[in-house]
């Protein structure tokens, strides 16, 4: 057991910036920042970074599109991305970018120590080449037909379906998502990096308590087989930093993405001139490095990233922290069902605490993917947090604010039961230890109940109708708000925010761990004010209908942003033809209450009146349409939004914003008349 205050860096995995987060990202960062605000109120220094990955071809592909620059999009990206997770109450002590001088030099100075070693080589290799956009295809952009079970559209690198994994020249029909061109074979010397000069330090690092025993004993099947050498290195056209004394060749993302940890905590020291970056990176360090991922980036952070940090002379991390994936409803997140949900649209609805109790109540220390069922979440947080939780404070503080002018009783008259709550927080200060969250949280459900019970059974409602008892109500209530107290050190790291509002209610100074041993007793409290509120049904159905529109929208914010949007997957004459359009009378508009983009159109296509819920607020006002002719695609299925049904989609083409005109047919078009 390390003595006196432990000095511990902490990272989480560096969000990609060539798009929002949702739900599903927060699972790892809630988590993490629960960790370290544990860490922090038992008194132990703990830096807590994190950043944004900025540099690979889905970049520079997203740019593309949106018609700006990647730097332009990496840094839109870290800003949303930071501010998102700022609102979860995720607060790191330095957000950065791997697009950084930081990270550009140490990951030059590793690159260098390694081909000094021998442990980095050059050779020639065929890969899939765009004969159109002239570049080299990454796996994940050339699509094709499986060569084991022959399942249409799949990946480069491996079949949904089968699990088959290959290479992309072993698809079928090979395609370029890019372009929709055959890609063909073209050489290209590469920079490799031998992984397998490390295979006896991997093998001995890995069974030495650093990972999760399930990712140890995975990893295993990995050292049978042999290590690969891994390819470092990426041709232009790539968004990244070139290899020293190359011209158009770039490293790899996936070798400067983890260097940005260290580059994060770099930038931190020198803004910060009492830290020292050698003390925590060197070989010889005394400190601890904790990195919280996702368990889909395994392979590359507990084999190449330990393999690259000691040949270059660098230290290893203490442990590695691997999550499970999210399900919403037990299914993958869908777009269609409106439960792929982005970190801001939920923020938009619901409070941030409540989802990071809810993730908290389901995480263990194991790779266990986590649902979201949404009736469960809004019983849990109001049975758990509303009728539990507060309900301590808020049945006590009435009398305790009314009758005894917010003073707490001069000694606590229950001590033996002050204490059972008081040592509970070993356990659960062990628990939080572990990062076993879940029980961390069953157990203080557990003393909430108790809580209660022991008011229910003081009755101390019934006992203020005796004058002659009156100390013995501020007694039993003292006792119930000390208790809550209790509960508040125990939840502090999952509900901060909630917790800073129950130390203002309780006139205290921050909580610490060590809070929990003494009992407040002659102290004066503030009025209560309601700490949480109940969860209603209706705030998740917005939610979730916020979270359509978000993604309804999304490829019309691609058109606003660009006129080089790429030409979506091909389809056939016989799918075109079962599009039914139509020439439609606008016979009424109108804005559409809380829709930034929307207006409600009333549409007559011959003997039939339709709504339709229309994005082209940018563009017109409603006066401007009423009496015009437009085209609408009469056949599309309805969809149930907030805000009612729409029966149907016009037509409107242009970059956005202003610049969005409804199709308009020729004069002597009547209501009805199908478009051919």
């Amino acid at each position: 057991m390390t003595i006196g205050v432990r000095k511990i860096l902490v990272t989480n995995a560096l969000p990609y910036a060539n798009g929002s987060l949702h739900l599903g990202h927060l699972v790892g960062y809630i988590q993490a920042d629960i960790w370290v605000r544990y860490q922090r109120m038992q008194g132990q220094h703990c830096i807590y970074i994190c950043g944004s990955d900025s540099h690979g071809t889905p970049i520079m592909i997203q740019a593309q599109k949106l018609g700006i620059e990647p730097e332009e999009l990496v840094k839109n990206m870290q800003l949303e991305q930071h501010a998102d997770l700022k609102d979860f109450f995720v607060e790191f002590d330095n957000y950065y970018t791997t697009h950084s001088l930081e990270n550009k030099t140490l990951v030059e100075d590793i690159f260098h120590k390694h081909m000094q070693n021998g442990n980095i080589i050059k050779r020639t290799i065929k890969q899939a080449y765009d004969p159109e956009k002239k570049m080299f295809l990454p796996d994940r952009y050339v699509k094709g037909e499986c060569p084991k079970c022959g399942a249409k559209d799949q990946y480069g690198d491996n079949c949904e379906v089968c699990g088959a994994t290959y290479v992309p020249t072993d698809l079928k029909n090979p395609y370029s998502t890019l372009s929709g061109a055959k890609p063909i074979e073209k050489e290209s010397e590469h920079y490799f990096f031998k992984l397998q000069n490390y295979e006896k330090l991997l093998h001995e690092w890995t069974h030495r308590g650093h990972l999760q025993s399930e990712v140890a004993n995975k990893l295993d099947e990995w050292f049978k087989a042999g290590l690969q050498e891994w390819d470092i290195s990426r041709d232009a056209p790539y968004f990244g930093f070139k290899i020293p004394g190359e011209a158009d060749k770039y490293f790899y993302c996936w070798l400067d993405a983890p260097v940005g940890y260290m580059a994060s905590f770099k930038n931190f020291c020198d803004t910060h001139k009492n830290y020292d970056f050698a003390e925590y990176w060197n070989k010889d360090s005394n400190t601890e490095l904790y990195h919280f991922i996702g368990k889909d980036i395994i392979y590359f952070h507990a084999l190449f990233w330990p393999a690259v940090l000691s040949g270059a002379n660098y230290r290893t991390p203490t442990a590695i922290f691997a999550n499970g994936f999210l399900t919403v409803d037990g299914q993958k997140m869908s777009k269609s069902r409106g439960t792929f949900i982005k970190a801001r649209t939920y923020l938009n609805t619901l409070p941030p605490e409540y989802l990071r109790y809810y993730f908290a109540a389901k995480l263990s220390n194991r790779i266990e993917d986590l649902d979201i069922n949404f009736d469960d979440f809004t019983s849990r947080v109001n049975s758990d947090l509303v009728g539990k939780y507060v309900n301590i404070a808020s049945r006590c503080a009435s009398f305790i604010n009314n009758q005894f002018d917010g003073m707490l009783s001069p000694a606590c008259t229950e001590q033996k039961l002050y204490d059972e709550f008081s040592q509970a927080g070993d356990s659960i200060a062990e628990k939080y230890t572990d990062l076993e969250f879940s029980q961390v949280v069953r157990q203080v459900m557990a003393l909430a109940d108790r809580a209660n019970q022991y008011i229910d059974e003081k009755k101390p409602w019934a006992v203020a109708k005796d004058p002659a008892r009156k100390q013995e109500v501020q007694d039993i209530c003292s006792l119930g708000i000390n208790l809550f107290r209790l509960l508040t050190i125990y939840l502090k790291p999952i509900l901060p925010q909630t917790a800073k509002n129950a130390e203002e209610f309780l006139n205290i100074q921050p909580l610490t761990w060590g809070a929990r041993l003494t009992p407040l007793t002659n102290h004066r409290i503030n009025p209560f004010q309601p700490l949480l509120k109940r969860l209603e049904k209706k705030e998740i159905d917005t939610m979730k209908e916020a979270a359509k529109e978000d993604l309804a929208t999304l490829d019309v914010a691609l058109a606003q942003a660009t006129n080089k949007e790429a030409i979506k997957d091909t389809i056939n004459i016989d799918d075109f033809a079962k599009i039914d359009l139509r020439i439609a009378k606008i016979i009424a508009a109108e804005h559409v209450e809380g829709a930034e983009k929307l207006l409600r159109l009333e549409l007559d296509i011959g003997g039939e009146t339709r709504q339709v819920f229309a994005g082209i607020k940018s563009a017109y006002q409603p006066e401007q349409l009423v009496g015009k002719f437009t085209v609408m695609v009469a056949n599309l299925a309805p969809r149930k939004m907030r805000f009612g049904e729409s029966q149907g989609m016009v037509l409107a083409a242009g970059p956005g914003g202003k610049d969005l005109w409804l199709l308009s047919p020729d004069e002597g078009a009547q209501p009805g008349m199908r478009v051919k």
